[in-house]
């Protein structure tokens, strides 16, 4: 029964992070279209929205959590800066150390990012 029910929360996960996704490519490409945003400004505006929809989807849906939003908020940012901390080491140490091709580099940090993500919002910023 406990195994199912990790099963499912780990689903809600994935969900969370897909809509998350969505979330920041949709806005990104809408400011670039629709309000002629330079790139970097509407993906800022994109990743943001993105941070918000996936604290929201984890916190209620995915980690069903009643921790305050001071608390699990101010967490789930650190969480985050961790991850961004991670991609950036990845990338830094994979292509200007191992000098190995970027689209080789990426998806190692964007395999363990969300590994590391869900350790700690499950165990520390939800719990």
């Amino acid at each position: 029964m406990r195994a199912n029910a990790d099963l499912a929360r780990v689903v809600r996960y994935g969900l969370s992070g897909g809509a998350s996704t969505v979330t920041h490519f949709g806005l990104g490409l809408a400011g670039i279209h629709l309000l002629h945003l330079r790139p970097v400004i509407a993906s800022t505006i994109g990743f943001l929205a993105s941070i918000a929809v996936s604290y929201l989807l984890q916190r209620r849906w995915v980690f069903r959590s009643s921790t305050g939003h001071a608390l699990a908020g101010s967490r789930f940012l650190v969480v985050t800066a961790v991850a961004f901390t991670i991609n950036t080491a990845v990338l830094w140490l994979g292509t200007e150390v191992l000098a190995a091709p970027y689209p080789i580099v990426q998806p190692i940090a964007l395999t363990l990012i969300p590994a590391i993500n869900y350790f700690l919002n499950s165990r520390w910023t939800f719990s």
